[in-house]
């Protein structure tokens, strides 16, 4: 579990701008969502069981919270070439074989996940119509067991900032797969 202090963005920090290629072949900006209220930006990958866990989830959220203004969008900055399954043929090949209804965008550089501060995969931040982060921590608290999900973190913060009021826990640890630096 990553420590709160660790994080690099806290409530009220604007999200950082990026240019990443999507398994789309198209470069998406932060701009590209400006019609979204809400934007859940996610630190992803194709390797971690924890990512593989949350996966069917975070597809579920998107496709429940689309129609309410909510986009999702997935970063995957891990060193590729240490963990070749995170390389962007594999991710085209993951985000088509599950039928992934947001952008996932390759960070090869590592200069977006150290501008937000990505600690783990998957590491979920929701930014409001401002792009002023609302919250950070986990999807919910069992990756293992859906049906044994006692708290599911960002469904109630999406809630919470779709009825305008705040978010209980705007910040928790996250838990996940470290990020995989570049030596």
């Amino acid at each position: 579990m990553a420590e709160l202090a660790s994080f690099r963005l806290h409530p009220g920090d604007p999200a950082p701008p990026f240019a990443l290629p999507g398994v789309d072949g198209k470069t998406w900006n932060l701009d590209d969502f400006r019609d979204a209220n809400y934007l859940v930006v996610t630190f992803w990958c194709n390797h971690c069981p924890y990512v593989q866990a949350w996966e069917r989830r975070a597809i579920d959220l998107q496709r429940e919270y689309a129609g309410r203004g909510v986009r999702f969008v997935m970063i995957n900055a891990n060193d590729a070439s240490r963990y070749p399954d995170d390389r962007m043929e594999s991710m085209v090949a993951r985000a088509k074989e599950k039928g992934y209804p947001f952008p996932y965008l390759r960070d090869d550089a590592q200069d977006v996940a150290h501008a937000y501060g990505a600690l783990v995969t998957p590491h979920p931040m929701l930014f409001g119509p401002d792009r002023k982060l609302l919250f950070q921590g986990r999807i919910d608290d069992d990756a293992e067991h859906p049906d044994r999900v006692a708290h599911p973190y960002l469904r109630d913060a999406l809630n919470a900032a779709l009825a305008g009021r705040p978010i209980a826990a705007p910040e928790l640890p996250v838990i996940g797969c470290s990020v995989k630096w570049r030596s």
